[in-house]
């Protein structure tokens, strides 16, 4: 019984002993952080973020130094590298002339289609056939009859689809749209015109 009691008192301490330890714990950290708490967590920031850039030079400083003893080592790899960048350089800049002369022979062809239709255009005002004009070239290249001798006929004029007599609640003249009299207005004018 008695080591039960040496025990029991060894028991009873213990938990005693333990409870000030965690209560001055409690107390000193809790201050601590009650005072400096804001302090701390900047600090750790400022800490984590100085470490993160920190590391990254080092690590791009080692890739460097990799870099150097690769070169020094292995110059035929750096001229082949070098080669191979001015290759495809050189290739570009052909694919990007070949479509600069593309562009122009285009720009051509269009301005060539636009100087023909103002000239048909032209043509059409005067009272010339613009048919006649647009096969010139093609004529020139093949030998065959001459056209100055035939003589365009000339198109009648037309008349303005909304003359003088134009009224468009009559129905009569040109037009897409025309009125017609409903039922109503039919029954309307025929009772006046028996009256």
């Amino acid at each position: 019984m008695a080591a039960m009691e040496r025990d029991g008192e060894l028991l009873s301490t213990r938990p005693a002993f333990e409870t000030e330890g965690l209560r001055f714990l409690h107390v000193t950290v809790g201050s601590l952080l009650a005072t400096y708490g804001w302090y701390i967590v900047f600090s750790c920031v400022l800490l984590y973020v100085v470490f993160q850039k920190l590391s990254t030079r080092l690590r791009a400083l080692r890739q460097r130094q990799l870099d150097r003893a690769a070169a020094a080592v292995e110059p035929d790899i750096v001229v082949k590298r070098q080669e191979a960048v001015a290759a495809a350089r050189l290739k570009m800049q052909e694919e990007l002339n070949a479509q600069a002369e593309k562009h122009k022979e285009k720009l051509k062809q269009l301005e060539e289609e636009r100087r023909q239709k103002i000239e048909m255009w032209d043509n059409m005002q005067e009272g010339k056939s613009y048919k006649g004009n647009a096969r010139k070239p093609q004529e020139e290249d093949s030998p065959g009859p001459s056209t100055s001798s035939v003589i365009p006929k000339r198109k009648p004029d037309r008349k303005p689809l909304r003359g003088g007599g134009y009224n468009p609640l009559s129905g009569e003249g040109g037009g897409t749209c025309s009125w017609r009299p409903g039922r109503r207005e039919m029954r309307l004018a025929s009772g006046r015109e028996l009256q």
